[in-house]
């Protein structure tokens, strides 16, 4: 147990590595309590959640973070040798979820995604079905797609996000300088192709976005005010894509919160949202 933290920190073999996933004790007097899981956003440790953490455990939800593949805790750090992609994370997703299944069985069970690590769950329903999970919460997620981007931004956006690309394409890594983090090439160049044409790209042939069409599971979807990656219209363009889910759409202002929100920075006054979220997991069905 993490004194300062107060998780366990635990790892799940992957093939090529390994994930960290840190394990907060029950809320109190909980028993049973519902369990979340948080994906992260690209390049941010889950220990930067632990404000938020703690804000759903006041809620009543047990809570679990996992570290994305190659960050934090997660291993192994991003190199040339690394190719793997938007396809490894949704499966990385399944593979925590397997390995916390003897904790998870009869208990109502949430994902909730944070920009990349929304992208990541998503694909996992996608591509594997939900039965796993009885709901997604997208916090701050979009499809980056230039042309949804207010006023000039997206003009920007295009040339930012495919010269990122082209530089992990040179370098075989992306060396995090000044975004993200050290990635892969592989999470880049999906990444990119989001940004470029607005479509998730095809994963082991599979086409992601007929397959994303096909997802139930009930969504909640949150964007937030003064987001500098990830604004409101491209967590509408997301939505777009969810079809035949039942999708709550809304959006965390300022006013709620209470203290100035961006990207980032909701983590850290998110416990409307964690109140938010339990209420979400009480108008689940039962599992």
């Amino acid at each position: 147990m993490n004194g300062d933290a107060e998780y366990a920190q635990e790892f799940v073999d992957v093939d090529g590595g390994r994930l960290g996933v840190q394990v907060y004790p029950e809320p109190a007097g909980a028993t049973g309590a519902p369990v979340v899981v948080i994906w992260p956003a690209m390049g941010v440790r889950a220990r930067y959640y632990q404000p938020f953490a703690a804000a759903l455990r006041a809620a009543g939800l047990t809570v679990v973070v996992a570290d994305l593949r190659g960050t934090g805790a997660s291993t192994p750090a991003p190199s040339r040798a690394d190719r793997y992609g938007y396809a490894e994370l949704a499966d990385d997703v399944g593979a925590v979820l397997a390995a916390l299944k003897p904790r998870l069985d009869g208990r109502t069970r949430l994902l909730v995604g944070h920009s990349l690590g929304g992208q990541a769950a998503l694909l996992h329903l996608a591509l594997h079905g939900g039965d796993e999970v009885d709901g997604l919460a997208l916090i701050a997620v979009g499809i980056p797609y230039w042309r949804n981007y207010p006023g000039r931004r997206g003009l920007g956006v295009l040339p930012y996000t495919q010269g990122i690309a082209a530089t992990a394409a040179l370098l075989g890594v992306w060396p995090g300088w000044g975004f993200g983090g050290r990635q892969a090439r592989g999470v880049i160049r999906d990444w990119a192709y989001t940004a470029r044409t607005g479509r998730f790209p095809r994963l082991n042939g599979t086409d992601t976005e007929a397959a994303a069409r096909t997802v139930r599971t009930p969504v909640l979807a949150i964007s937030v005010d003064d987001d500098q990656y990830t604004p409101h219209e491209t967590m509408d363009h997301l939505c777009a894509k969810l079809t035949a889910a039942p999708v709550v759409r809304e959006r965390y202002t300022v006013a709620q919160a209470g203290a100035a929100l961006d990207h980032f920075t909701w983590v850290r006054a998110g416990a409307p949202l964690a109140r938010r979220i339990a209420d979400f997991i009480d108008d689940l069905p039962a599992r």
